[in-house]
């Protein structure tokens, strides 16, 4: 959200006496200068002046993983102060682009069409046009060409088993790096995992929940430099066992699907269950690998499931610290790392010349806030956490 939009163009406003989140954690009080587009640092002549009461003012929310597929979507996570959304697989590419910079709702940036093949999951799932559906290592070159020619941000691979075979994500990655473009993998399974890794995804989404990942591959994401948005809230999300009536449902009305999820199922390195992808962040944490904030936020008609798109990252938040990432990472996790890693310069942390979107002035629910700082600023008393809006 701009806070030229939030303030109205050419305004300033003052907010005194707040406590502000800089990236690596929280000043004294200060006061903080909004000025027409970018936060500034002359206070004269402000429009508005508004007393934070000491106060914490923090950046604008950044989902790392959303599927969007209209605009109300960006009004539920402009609601809980998502202020950048990363969307993880839309098409066709008039419908990506027609999200994009709406007054008043979060930026996004996408991936547009996904890689699979098929026979996987998601090509049983999803309704995929015939070009996600890779045969070979020679589509690659092409494919990732017409992602770009569409205004897709970055590539987003499939990896799964069933799915795409080793070496078409090998040359998809190649051909998106060769153009310039990160490569975000999905991995919800061990051995997909690692097949992402081999593949030189430079962001894996979801954590394996039939095997933790190891010390050993966290170690080598670590020394790649290779992003984990986990997802825990999906992952606990898909964990639960769906009702009987909805799977015997799913055997009548899309067979090709349920085969899908039973092999995959065969395939994998053991049981699938919500404790190996909270033990992975664990692991990935402690190797020093870079745990942004995703939540997998989606709405399909008949889902088994349901993450809410907003609320779901307050949640997000909630799992990460309770996987052992601390009540500061966690917040940069939702901040400022995915603004350097995705490369949104403009945003993440509040500072002097950042652009709009690096803030928000919506009230948002924030039992999750109310601890992170209490842990961060250990021994506040009567914390109040209400966003400042004007």
């Amino acid at each position: 959200m701009s806070a030229t939009e939030a303030t109205g163009a050419r305004r300033k406003c003052l907010l005194e006496n707040v406590r502000v989140f800089d990236g690596t954690g929280f000043t004294d009080c200060r006061s903080v200068v909004i000025d027409g587009g970018i936060i500034g640092n002359d206070p004269e002549g402000a429009d508005e002046i508004i007393d934070g009461k000491g106060h914490f003012l923090i950046p604008g929310l950044i989902d790392a993983h959303v599927h969007l597929h209209h605009e109300g979507h960006l009004h539920a996570l402009a609601s809980y102060g998502v202020t950048t959304a990363l969307d993880m697989a839309m098409w066709p590419a008039n419908k990506m682009n027609g999200l994009r910079d709406k007054p008043g709702l979060p930026d996004i940036r996408s991936a547009g069409l996904p890689v699979t093949a098929s026979g996987s999951i998601h090509s049983c799932m999803l309704p995929l046009p015939a070009e996600a559906l890779l045969s070979g290592p020679e589509e690659a070159e092409s494919f990732v060409q017409r992602r770009i020619d569409e205004g897709s941000d970055y590539i987003k691979l499939i990896a799964d088993v069933p799915g795409p075979r080793q070496e078409t994500l090998d040359a998809v990655s190649a051909a998106a790096h060769g153009k310039g473009k990160m490569v975000v993998a999905h991995a919800s399974s061990f051995t997909p995992f690692n097949m992402a890794l081999e593949a030189k995804a430079d962001v894996i989404t979801h954590a394996p929940r039939d095997k933790s990942v190891t010390e050993e591959s966290a170690a080598l994401m670590a020394q790649k430099k290779v992003i984990s948005v986990p997802t825990l809230t999906m992952m606990q999300a898909v964990s639960a066992r769906p009702p009987l009536s909805a799977a015997l449902g799913m055997m009548v009305s899309k067979p090709s699907l349920f085969m899908a999820i039973a092999r995959a199922k065969r395939n994998g390195q053991g049981q699938h269950t919500y404790e190996n992808a909270r033990d992975s962040v664990t692991v990935m944490y402690r190797a020093g690998v870079p745990i942004l904030a995703g939540t997998d936020c989606h709405e399909e008609p008949n889902s088994f499931f349901e993450v809410k798109h907003g609320d779901s990252l307050h949640r997000e938040l909630e799992l990460l610290v309770e996987a052992g990432v601390s009540a500061l990472d966690a917040l940069r996790a939702t901040t400022v790392l995915p603004a350097e890693h995705f490369q949104l310069n403009d945003r993440g942390s509040l500072q002097k010349e950042k652009e709009p979107t690096s803030f928000s002035f919506v009230k948002i629910p924030l039992r999750i806030f109310v601890r992170l700082v209490v842990s961060i600023e250990c021994g506040v008393v009567g914390l109040s956490m209400e966003v400042l809006h004007s």
